[in-house]
């Protein structure tokens, strides 16, 4: 993946310094930012997962996630946060935080919470250009087409698709087979399984 890295958010310089020490040290590439401003201007092009602390001027943690989510910039997020931040902490998670780790913190539980929503970066990274890619299949799909799919997702047999199309089953069997050969599904599963990833399900 393009440059998959942590981007680690903190007004506090030896926090950043420190953090930084730790992540480099474990072979993990790392950006440092002394505001969620600093990253917001160059978030649209970051790949990897957000490090940031929960409590920090002008735009703190949970503003700084809702910002994201307004964007559609969907970096795993991990909250640092002091005790007294708990509850906080867990606002963030119910705004798309990944996981929020208590101060003081052991250096090893960082890095493993870390490597997790690295590997979880990648793979939304490579669920979204796999949605990209069946989205366009799907619009090569004519209506009647996109119709039988629409069925086919739901869970429908050939014979109810028909009927709630007013066209005979071996129609629908035609369509079906289109639809199978436009997206390039080997199996029904499959299909259904592009569907949902497209649609982002």
């Amino acid at each position: 993946m393009n440059d998959l890295r942590v981007h680690l958010i903190d007004d506090d310089a030896d926090v950043r310094d420190s953090l930084c020490f730790l992540l480099e040290t474990s072979d993990i590439a790392v950006s440092a930012y002394d505001s969620a401003a600093a990253f917001l201007a160059v978030a649209a092009q970051a790949h990897g997962c957000i490090v940031t602390d929960i409590r920090m001027p002008e735009i703190d943690g949970l503003t700084l996630l809702g910002r994201l989510r307004d964007r559609d910039i969907r970096l795993p997020t991990i909250v640092i946060t002091g005790h007294a931040d708990v509850p906080m902490a867990v606002e963030a998670m119910k705004r798309g935080a990944s996981d929020f780790i208590e101060k003081p913190f052991d250096d090893n539980l960082l890095l493993a919470a870390v490597r997790r929503a690295l590997d979880h970066g990648v793979a939304m990274e490579r669920r979204a250009s796999q949605g990209t890619l069946y989205a366009e299949r799907i619009g090569t799909l004519s209506p009647r087409e996109r119709q039988v799919l629409d069925g086919l997702v739901a869970g429908k047999a050939n014979k109810v698709i028909a009927k709630d199309l007013d066209i005979s089953p071996r129609t629908v069997e035609i369509y079906r087979a289109n639809v199978m050969t436009k997206m390039n599904a080997g199996s029904l599963s499959e299909l259904v399984r592009m569907a949902m990833i497209a649609t982002g399900v």
